[in-house]
């Protein structure tokens, strides 16, 4: 690889598997943006609570706190491959199954309960070993930029994902919003997209084979708790990409009701606001991506992630449509720069055999994210979403200081390369096994 390519914007995707992931995370992510504005306007419009939208986003997040590290062992002790492939497969059907019923006119509450818990267990049992498979294709030295492109593929689905849902509700309801028929049909959309996604990562040649056989299942989740114990800034890059972040991302979570009580606005200013959140994050990911292995990450996160708390504030207080769109591209930047600089250093860090289960810790750990927002939600229904969204920022930077003070290696953190680390890290050439 030429020395322009490994710090070029795109340098990881000169990988033939990863440029393959890549493609399959572009549809399974617009999958997931566009079924998340589809859900959302169609709960809001049954419910007309905040904290329905909560209660569902739960049912999706929470199996990830019982699942999780069954997770983690698979994806140490199986091939990741296959793992990814069956679980897609799997969330493929299950979608289908879902725009069935909307389409039908025969949906509750309660299928979007039902089908979350279903999904999010799927989700719990697979992602542990796709997030730790990447650094097994690209290696460390290409993490940062990999991570960074994984999180624009993330945002530019929000840029694209949630306008083009809204416009397509519009269009195949015929002008009837709150048809359940024309969200039938976008979720019809989004099970294609996630069958797409099955089919980039079965051309994957990386096998991902297991790394680690421990004596039972049992004692591989004790020996990753050990780890994490004993690596005090694995354990708080966990903490800073959990409790503040859970506040930030509080904005997206509740977006549905900021659009319906603040900017009283239909799907398609609702798709609006979260494009515009998702280009400042695109533009973030992009900035970081072009920037490579940078030092001084650690205050580059913490700088960020103060950044981001004061303008989920300034969105808060955003009475119309322009302002709320502007202070949430910006909020979007500043969040993809801290969260995709919090799981590079993460993976950097881990050594191969038991990244698997850390990434199913991290994961249980964000199953409680909704709990944080609980109490936000609480506000919103009773306060109002304004108030309960300044409430967050404040929580946010709030959490970002206790952190600082507790553990202030992670200010000094440099390239983040001084970490335990395999020597049998896989890292195909560029193009390899093409």
């Amino acid at each position: 690889m030429t020395e322009a390519a490994k710090t070029g914007m795109f340098s990881s995707l000169s990988f033939r598997d990863f440029r393959l992931l890549w493609f399959g995370n572009v549809a399974a992510t617009f999958a997931m943006q566009m079924q998340m504005v589809a859900r959302g306007w169609l709960i809001y419009d049954m419910t007309a609570s905040p904290m329905a939208l909560t209660w569902v986003m739960l049912s999706f997040m929470l199996p990830s706190v019982v699942f999780s590290l069954a997770g983690g062992v698979i994806a140490d002790r199986l091939r990741k491959r296959s793992i990814m492939i069956v679980s897609g497969i799997m969330n493929t059907i299950a979608t289908a199954a879902l725009a069935a019923i909307v389409y039908s006119g025969e949906v509750t509450f309660w299928h979007f309960i039902y089908f979350g818990v279903f999904n999010g267990t799927v989700l719990a049992l697979s992602m542990p070993a796709r997030a730790s498979v990447t650094p097994e294709i690209v290696g460390r030295d290409q993490v940062v930029n990999a991570m960074a492109l994984q999180s624009a593929t993330f945002n530019l689905s929000r840029i694209v994902g949630p306008t083009l849902a809204g416009g397509l509700i519009a269009l195949f309801a015929a002008g009837d919003t709150s048809s359940a028929e024309g969200v039938g049909i976008v979720i019809f959309h989004v099970a294609l997209l996630y069958l797409i996604s099955v089919i980039c990562t079965a051309l994957i040649h990386y096998q991902g084979n297991p790394h680690h056989q421990g004596a039972s299942p049992l004692d591989d989740v004790v020996e990753g708790f050990r780890f994490m114990r004993s690596e005090r800034i694995v354990l708080g890059m966990l903490v800073m990409g959990f409790v503040p972040m859970t506040f930030g991302f509080s904005v997206t979570f509740l977006m549905p009701a900021f659009n319906a009580d603040i900017i009283h606005g239909g799907p398609d200013t609702l798709g609006l606001l979260m494009t515009a959140a998702g280009a400042g994050a695109l533009g973030g990911s992009l900035l970081l991506a072009r920037a490579g292995d940078i030092g001084s990450k650690g205050r580059v996160m913490f700088y960020a992630g103060f950044l981001w708390a004061i303008f989920v504030g300034a969105f808060a207080l955003s009475g119309n449509l322009l302002a709320a769109m502007f202070f949430g591209a910006v909020s979007g930047l500043f969040g993809a720069v801290m969260g995709s600089l919090n799981m590079s250093v993460i993976q950097i860090a881990l050594p191969d055999h038991i990244r698997g289960r850390v990434m199913a810790i991290m994961m249980m750990a964000h199953g409680f994210m909704p709990l944080g927002i609980i109490p936000i939600s609480a506000v919103a229904e009773n306060q109002g979403i304004d108030l309960a969204l300044l409430l967050a920022g404040v929580l946010m930077a709030g959490s970002l200081l206790l952190i600082r003070l507790w553990i202030p290696e992670l200010a000094r953190i440099d390239r983040g390369h001084e970490a335990p680390s395999d020597t049998g890290t896989h890292a195909g050439e560029p193009e390899s096994a093409a």
